[in-house]
């Protein structure tokens, strides 16, 4: 499994409740780009319509050498997940506050494009500094552990 990129704004602003695994409804050279890692989940969000499951604003750069055949990089894609787990979504997403987000996309094993989709709750501003207060403390304590045992 090779992960190609990650959403590291979602983990920053909100809390992540569940996590989804999803493939991808790509065309040749969208798939090829993303081999290449030139691909950004920055400001992208997943959405149900009809039963189906889409990822907007996800930027997949076009292909050097894909000419014609390179399509729009900021389309709607189609997610393939179970029919079950589009319902169980759906129902989640009508609560109040929680959200579809993807974390990261990767290649599978057999060579699939994948994508981690995050069932989310927004974060308030105090929850961000506290968040960023803790991963600090964190990382003193272990720097002051590294040192001890240093010396």
């Amino acid at each position: 499994m090779k992960v190609v990129a990650t959403n590291r704004k979602a983990y920053h602003d909100y809390f992540i409740l569940e996590e989804v695994e999803a493939g991808i409804v790509l065309t040749g050279t969208e798939i090829k780009s993303i081999r290449d890692s030139k691909v950004n989940l920055r400001d992208s969000y997943a959405g149900v319509e009809n039963d189906e499951v889409f990822i907007y604003n996800m930027h997949i750069s076009p292909y050097e050498a894909g000419n014609r055949y390179n399509v729009d990089t900021l389309r709607r894609r189609k997610l393939l997940l179970h029919k079950e787990e589009i319902r169980r979504l759906t129902g989640k997403v009508k609560e109040k506050g929680l959200s579809l987000v993807p974390l990261k996309i990767y290649i599978s094993n057999r060579g699939l494009a994948k994508i981690t989709l995050a069932l989310v709750k927004g974060k308030k501003l105090y929850d961000r500094r506290e968040t960023l207060a803790k991963r600090d403390a964190d990382m003193e304590i272990a720097r002051a552990i590294k040192e001890r045992q240093k010396g």
